[in-house]
């Protein structure tokens, strides 16, 4: 184990357990009794799935906790995922009225954690009845958050679905790439089981669209196909030194990181330097100083303003001891065989654009993560308009192939987030419905 001086294997356990601890009926009922039930309330309007908040928090006041998970299931199925790991606290939660009138939110978020929470552990029964069978046919390519939820909502709707996934697991980001902090428990997958529970979807695993997987044949063989494909590619720093030893993707160590069941068996090194400014970024520094890393850094080309990292995950790194330096940018990483140093140019502001001081300096590392973002893999996409780096859809979210409709981060809707991806996989859906049935999307 690579993890050398005082952090112990009960060390990393606890660094690993659940980030929010879990609330009870007591603390839920209390928290429940601070929403004021907003008339037009702003909480709605700041979720990207639109679940109804009011309803569900008087729905657990009123101790109905399954009819409470099932407005927030009907709404976002994946809405236990969402609970932990959305950033609540730029979304429904900064939107509340009692952030202004008493400085502090409804914890909106555990409070839907508890309610789903709550029905996936008491019942095995789905929440909810597919409808008759339409005979039509959906492929779904990619069982992450956007697909599983177009594949849960078309099911829904009484299409049969089949699910091409090109890990051996499902859940997407969910089970790979989000800090395994988050997900304890392998909640990712119970989760995947739970949606599953609907029926009338059928996953197959190992399938690569441009290699096994044909997009051309898909057509021929479903009525519709959806494409929740993710950003498969990591973008590179293209500096000297990148191939060294020791110089790794941070999705990548995150993955490793989720897939490994004994934590302490995890190789780190003791000087960390994670390039980026993104939840990725800072998710990889933090798991790196729980793992034993002695020193983590955060390098970030620009100000922390300018970061994609909520300022709640920021805080949270530092509070693990992350050294989070900003206004730095990569320029070389040195070392024999494996990287030993970095070397970074200090970075401004100069009539609104970034560019180098030419003051430089080293920081010692024997492990660099980088986190500078991913992009969609084109290559795949052979007749697919693609336009600034993201699948183009209109507003039904169909792609320039006619029956093809795509969604998640793999489009651009401005936000990389899972309940974004889970709302988007909902409305392609019904879009398929428009296609294949007639109906007005707009009364959906």
């Amino acid at each position: 184990m690579s993890t050398t001086g005082t952090v112990t294997i009960d060390d990393i356990n606890e660094g690993f357990a659940d980030l929010h601890k879990p609330y009870n009926k007591s603390q839920a009922l209390l928290e429940a009794s601070r929403c004021t039930y907003c008339y037009d309330a702003p909480c709605i309007k700041a979720c990207p799935t639109g679940i109804d908040i009011p309803t569900f928090i008087h729905q657990i006041r009123t101790q109905n906790v399954k009819g409470a998970a099932k407005t927030i299931l009907s709404e976002n199925i994946m809405g236990g995922t969402c609970a932990r790991a959305c950033p609540t606290e730029i979304l429904c939660e900064r939107a509340c009225v009692r952030h202004h009138d008493q400085g502090k939110p409804v914890e909106i978020g555990l409070l839907q954690r508890y309610a789903v929470d709550y029905l996936m552990e008491s019942t095995d029964e789905h929440p909810f009845v597919r409808a008759p069978e339409t005979g039509k046919t959906i492929a779904v390519v990619g069982a992450g958050p956007a697909g599983l939820s177009c594949a849960h909502r078309a099911a829904l709707l009484g299409h049969k679905v089949t699910v091409f996934e090109a890990k051996p697991k499902p859940g997407g980001l969910n089970e790979y790439g989000l800090a395994a902090y988050k997900m304890v428990d392998d909640f990712a997958q119970k989760e995947v089981a739970f949606l599953l529970g609907i029926g009338g979807i059928e996953i197959i695993y190992e399938q690569y669209l441009g290699k096994n997987l044909n997009l051309e044949q898909l057509r021929t063989d479903y009525d519709a196909v959806f494409l929740g494909i993710g950003l498969g590619l990591c973008n590179q720093l293209k500096l000297e030194g990148e191939d060294l030893k020791g110089v790794f993707d941070a999705i990548d160590f995150i993955e490793e990181l989720r897939q490994t069941t004994d934590k302490s068996t995890m190789t780190i090194g003791q000087d960390v330097v994670v390039i980026g400014g993104g939840n990725t970024a800072i998710d990889a520094a933090i798991q790196a100083k729980r793992l034993g890393a002695k020193r983590v850094t955060l390098a970030y080309r620009r100000g922390e303003d300018n970061m994609t990292a909520t300022e709640w995950e920021i805080d949270l790194a530092r509070k693990n001891g992350v050294d989070v330096r900003l206004w730095l940018s990569p320029i070389e990483l040195t070392g024999d065989t494996h990287v030993n140093s970095i070397s970074f140019e200090q970075t401004s502001i100069e009539s609104g654009r970034l560019v180098g001081t030419g003051e430089r300096i080293q920081i010692t590392t024997d492990m660099v993560l980088k986190a500078v973002g991913q992009k969609i893999d084109a290559s795949v996409l052979s007749d697919v308009l693609i336009e600034q780096g993201k699948i183009k859809i209109n507003d039904k979210y169909q792609t320039s192939i006619p029956g093809v409709y795509a969604g998640g981060d793999c489009i651009d809707t401005g936000e990389d987030l899972t309940v974004q991806s889970v709302e988007d996989g909902k409305r392609a859906a019904h879009a398929m419905g428009h296609t294949l049935f007639g109906i007005d999307f707009k009364e959906l």
